[in-house]
């Protein structure tokens, strides 16, 4: 058996002297994990300060949250069961439709932005920059713009979820398309097939699984959106929640989130099965 050595001094000197600079270097981090927090502190202290929040209003607008919540108990369909019911389907279907548009629209642009797709890299970099510009206006916003163009209803709500989410899907998709395999697209090269089947046999197969699963997420995330864009005109249960919200019935008002949070939670689930199936499919593929 071999027992432990015995650190002595100069031992321990000559450890310092060989590895000093990395222990200088970890005291310099453990500066910087300080000093970041309080960093991050002090600019959430100024921006407070800047914007001067009224803190003192929380305190007197809670008793006022207190009354709209007691008003919603219990929950009430007030005699428009039919017509929320109806709002809801149209919630799902603005929803779906704005989908199913954005990811038709969404998939060929995205092989134009996929760097080992697109036809040239200056056609790259307009069809990014283009998907940016999109993406960085949010539903709401184009929600409004649509509602000014083709008028109040559900129309308005279609085209502003498929022009967002054309922008936000066409950047998940070429990155998608980016991170595939170039062994699948050679091989069909190798064997004397075109660039088209390259795509269609080598890389369609590698990417359709990630693509089918962010089309999910989206559509439930859209139900979401739809419901809020629903309140500026666009039609669905979120109209529906704002003039009920401006009339004061609350209780209608709570029974229309419970239809919402409801159905949200049956897409997710339903949803998640079908991303679980194709994952596993792909597995076993």
């Amino acid at each position: 058996m071999t027992g432990r050595r015995r650190l002595y001094p100069s031992d321990a000197q000559e450890v310092l002297a060989r590895h000093g600079a990395l222990l200088q270097r970890s005291q310099l981090r453990r500066a910087s994990s300080l000093a970041i927090p309080a960093g991050l502190a002090a600019l959430a202290v100024f921006a407070i300060w800047w914007l001067e929040i009224p803190f003192d209003q929380i305190v007197a607008g809670l008793s006022s949250l207190a009354k709209f919540v007691a008003l919603m108990f219990p929950p009430s369909s007030g005699g428009h069961l039919a017509l929320l019911v109806h709002a809801m389907e149209e919630t799902l279907a603005i929803a779906f439709l704005g989908t199913l548009i954005a990811t038709v629209m969404a998939l060929p642009i995205s092989f134009l932005a996929a760097g080992n797709t697109t036809l040239h890299p200056v056609i790259r970099f307009v069809v990014r920059r283009a998907l940016d510009t999109i993406r960085s206006v949010d539903a709401l916003i184009w929600a409004l713009v649509f509602v000014g163009v083709v008028g109040l209803g559900p129309f308005a709500g279609i085209l502003a979820i498929a022009v967002s989410d054309t922008g936000a899907l066409g950047k998940l998709f070429s990155e998608a398309i980016e991170s595939t395999d170039a062994r699948g697209r050679e091989s069909v090269l190798a064997n004397g097939g075109t660039q088209l089947l390259a795509v269609r046999f080598g890389l369609l197969p590698q990417v359709l699984p990630i693509i089918a699963g962010q089309i999910l997420y989206y559509f439930e995330s859209n139900v979401r959106s739809a419901t809020i864009i629903g309140i500026v005109g666009a039609g669905g249960i979120g109209l529906q929640l704002s003039e009920q919200i401006r009339t004061y019935d609350f209780d209608q008002v709570c029974f229309a989130i419970i239809m919402i949070l409801l159905t949200v939670a049956a897409i997710d689930w339903i949803s998640g099965k079908l991303r679980f199936a194709i994952i596993g499919r792909r597995a076993v593929a």
